[in-house]
């Protein structure tokens, strides 16, 4: 079933593979989310490869490569989902077989640090992928989380209405639906696998960064020049940013006359909704809409 170009949706009875590209995890919390997955139908491949540690990774960077380079060349796996993010997943990019993953398309879900290899498959593959919870977040996901990830990975991406949503620069834009994790993206500027925005509808959210570093963040991003082109942004869940009141100040002097709404439920919230990213999406900031533009 593809109900859009380089969009490789999966069904019920398909078979997900379980990558760790990030930090090693807790084994009980991952068997939850396991069990999640079974819930929703789907049978679960676990790489007994995830397993290995390096002070604070699931393994060296090659070996966490592999694992994903296995699960892209095994033609069973329809979907791959990385156990958690933490940190890691920009450290084995290069250890990656691209020529590989780009003729077998699979839909790869995460978010957090796993920013960096969503950013990279959609870039390097011009294949979509699902900003959206890691396995060990399914673990306790709210309904809304679980319900919105299910309809992300199986089906057409569904328009989302942002409640309670603070309108800075009110407007209309349409691209490709790009970004995620801010300090992530951040990292990547100087390396082989930095972000283009170029002509994309940016979203970002963040968590545990007090307001002056994401001012850092976003201030490094304009001076690299990533954040030239870009038609709109929606920005996500900022939970636990120490001075909140300050980063809608600091997102109006950056993206000065940019389309730009806030309030996204997805991140590190409570409520995590999935975004199929890579596609082009429609973002109305003044009544708060994102939709997806349909090509079947």
């Amino acid at each position: 079933m593809e109900m859009m170009k380089n969009f490789y949706p999966l069904e019920k009875g398909d078979t997900i593979g379980v990558a760790a590209p990030c930090a090693c995890f807790d084994d009980k919390r991952l068997n939850l989310g396991i069990d999640c997955l079974k819930t929703l139908g789907f049978h679960v491949h676990v790489p007994r490869g995830i397993f290995g540690k390096k002070r604070y990774l699931a393994g060296d960077d090659s070996s966490r490569a592999a694992v994903i380079n296995e699960l892209f060349a095994d033609p069973g796996i329809k979907g791959i989902i990385a156990a958690r993010g933490g940190f890691g997943a920009m450290r084995m990019l290069e250890n990656l077989d691209w020529e590989m993953i780009r003729k077998n398309p699979k839909l790869v879900i995460g978010f957090s640090d796993v920013t960096a290899l969503l950013t990279a498959i959609i870039q390097q593959t011009q294949f979509a992928a699902v900003h959206g919870p890691n396995l060990v977040s399914l673990a306790s996901a709210s309904p809304g989380t679980i319900s919105s990830f299910y309809r992300a990975i199986t089906d057409i991406p569904a328009d989302i209405k942002i409640d309670d949503a603070l309108c800075l620069f009110p407007g209309q834009a349409q691209g490709k639906l790009v970004g995620g994790n801010m300090a992530t993206l951040t990292h990547l500027i100087g390396t082989p696998f930095q972000p283009n925005f170029d002509g994309g509808i940016l979203f970002l959210e963040d968590v545990g960064e007090p307001a002056y570093k994401i001012d850092r963040m976003l201030s490094q991003m304009k001076m690299a020049g990533m954040l030239m082109g870009i038609k709109g942004v929606i920005t996500g869940s900022f939970d636990n940013c120490e001075n909140w009141e300050y980063i809608p100040q600091i997102l109006s002097e950056i993206f000065d006359g940019v389309p730009l709404v806030m309030g996204l439920c997805a991140g590190h919230g409570d409520l995590n909704l999935s975004l199929p990213m890579g596609l082009d999406v429609v973002l109305d900031t003044a009544r708060a809409q994102l939709k997806w533009q349909v090509t079947q």
